[in-house]
């Protein structure tokens, strides 16, 4: 199986020059990529992407904190396009499991994308609320979890396992830290990884020898310690 990648953005300058590239298959974004890239209103920068990202699928995320809201915001960013998904939390900023959420828009048929994942039994809750017909994507935060000392690997092999029941769910690698998490997600057979602009670009570049490595780092030092007029 080949592990897509999506790529990671707001930025409605990078979307038009990653939309061209053959690798990257679809984008995620979120409300705080969102207010990096200078969103003033969320619907319409939302739809200004649209304009460009027409073909590949695109998720954009709903920021209420209880079932009202979510339902409210996902039924409209629903309706932006047909290749929407509609990004909801597993849990609300109390901790409460969005189950209902989950569990009411897969019903309607409504293409989802949950994210803030971590755990192998929180895919496990996901997929007691779900269908076998919608799409829906799992999006497991391996990066935030590296950063508090946590293996990732274990969660998702879990998660890719109880997955394989639904042709339906595809597990995303998400919160990518390195251009190697690339080749780890691939090792999984994870179905996803959403990947910022930068690692993208070390991505395309992959296959240097390690002797070729070795000489590039030695020439950056030397130009630099040059640049820098250093003298010892």
């Amino acid at each position: 199986m080949t592990t897509k990648i999506y790529c990671d953005i707001a930025d409605i300058s990078l979307i038009k020059k990653f939309y061209k590239k053959k690798i990257v298959k679809g984008f995620t974004t979120n409300p705080s990529l969102m207010k990096k890239a200078g969103a003033k209103n969320y619907t319409s920068y939302c739809k200004k992407i649209l304009k460009i990202c027409r073909n590949k699928p695109i998720s954009f995320e709903v920021f209420g904190d209880n079932y009202k809201s979510m339902i409210n915001q996902a039924l409209k960013i629903n309706k932006w396009g047909n290749n929407v998904y509609v990004k909801v939390p597993v849990i609300n900023s109390r901790g409460e499991f969005m189950g209902k959420v989950i569990h009411d828009l897969n019903r309607k048929k409504i293409k989802i994308n949950i994210t803030a994942v971590y755990t192998a039994k929180q895919t496990e809750n996901i997929l007691k609320k779900i269908d076998y017909k919608t799409n829906v994507i799992i999006s497991i935060f391996a990066g935030r979890a590296g950063d508090a000392g946590r293996d990732p690997i274990p969660e998702l092999r879990k998660s890719l396992l109880m997955a394989k029941k639904y042709k339906n769910v595809k597990i995303l690698w998400a919160s990518v830290r390195e251009a190697y998490n690339f080749i780890q997600a691939k090792q999984l057979n994870c179905h996803l990884i959403t990947i910022p602009p930068n690692l993208i670009e070390v991505i395309e570049n992959f296959g240097k020898t390690f002797k070729t490595l070795s000489k590039e780092t030695v020439k950056n030092f030397l130009i630099d310690s040059k640049k820098s007029k250093f003298k010892i």
